[in-house]
């Protein structure tokens, strides 16, 4: 599905890519109940900000000097609960099974006294921005208390054009630019979607502009679901900025891949059987199999983000 390679990719990751949509559609098909939209979409984006930037390390999930990951559009959650097993985190398949249900440690929204990896829970839109910045702030506070040498973490946000909307969102990232938090990065799923609709029916603003006002340093990718390299470059140019926060704005394709791309349809409910079907057939995979993940999947998750993460806490 790959259509900008470079170096920095190969076709274990275009496979990476494709399961993880396939398999988070799975997880909501079960469930009868949940939100696949938003995890097909941003499956690319998932994979390259595990594999390929960030640091933590599942076998210490403590490890204080650990990125954060917040996921403002908690409605997705399936894409985070499936990074979260392919990372090694105390997310077993079976608890994937269990999505959405009572007294799983799955459930549809993210909480972090149930499940391990998730740094704060999430569910009003907007809340997760706000709840970034303050993490954003306590990191900068303890860097200048023990020094930049001995901490160093980012903080990475995924959000949705729901959280984009709310009034807490904003009051917080006007904070973040006023404070020059340059170790936060909010990563825009612009997708034009909401439950209704499209966004145009209720929200035509400027993003992009509004966060240049706030003090932001705003990025753009212009194709969030093919084109690999621009994801990559953008969110390490976050980490160059010295005195601002950065939003990355990327448009996706909500359901991308499936008859449902491009529409409410794939936002708050299943794909339904035959629609799923076909998504996997289009995407490689056995349209009868259900939660599947390869092997090379698995692999590329040890030897990536388990391995780098360990590796960073050792040298840490």
């Amino acid at each position: 599905m790959a259509e900008s390679k470079s170096e920095d990719f190969d076709d274990i990751d275009d496979l990476c890519i494709r399961n993880i949509g396939v398999f988070a559609a799975d997880v909501v098909q079960k469930a009868n109940s949940g939100h696949p939209g938003a995890p097909m979409g941003m499956a690319a984006i998932a994979h390259i900000l595990w594999t390929k930037i960030m640091n933590a390390n599942s076998a210490n999930p403590k490890y204080v000097n650990r990125d954060r990951f917040v996921l403002s559009n908690g409605h997705g959650c399936a894409l985070q609960y499936t990074m979260l097993h392919l990372a090694g985190y105390n997310v077993k398949m079976d608890d994937l099974k269990a999505f959405r249900q009572l007294n799983s440690i799955t459930p549809g929204h993210p909480e972090n006294d149930l499940t391990q990896g998730v740094e704060c829970s999430t569910g009003p839109l907007g809340q997760g921005i706000a709840q970034a910045v303050g993490q954003a702030i306590a990191s900068k506070y303890v860097q200048s208390v023990f020094g930049a040498e001995l901490f160093n973490n980012r903080i990475y946000v995924f959000c949705g054009d729901g959280c984009m909307q709310e009034g807490v969102a904003s009051e917080a990232a006007s904070l973040a630019g006023h404070l020059k938090l340059n170790n936060l990065c909010l990563i825009y799923d612009d997708n034009d979607i909401q439950i209704d609709g499209g966004t145009d029916l209720a929200f035509t603003e400027n993003v992009a502009k509004r966060f240049e006002a706030y003090n932001w340093n705003v990025l753009s990718v212009a194709d969030g679901n093919k084109d690999y390299k621009a994801i990559l470059e953008s969110i390490n140019k976050s980490k160059e900025c010295k005195d601002k926060p950065t939003l990355i704005c990327i448009k996706t394709k909500i359901g991308y891949g499936s008859k449902k791309e491009g529409s409410e349809k794939a936002h708050g409910s299943p794909l339904g059987d035959e629609c799923l079907k076909e998504y996997k057939k289009k995407m490689g995979f056995d349209p009868e199999q259900t939660f599947v993940i390869k092997d090379e999947v698995y692999k590329r998750y040890q030897d990536s983000f388990i391995k780098r993460g360990k590796d960073e806490e050792d040298k840490w």
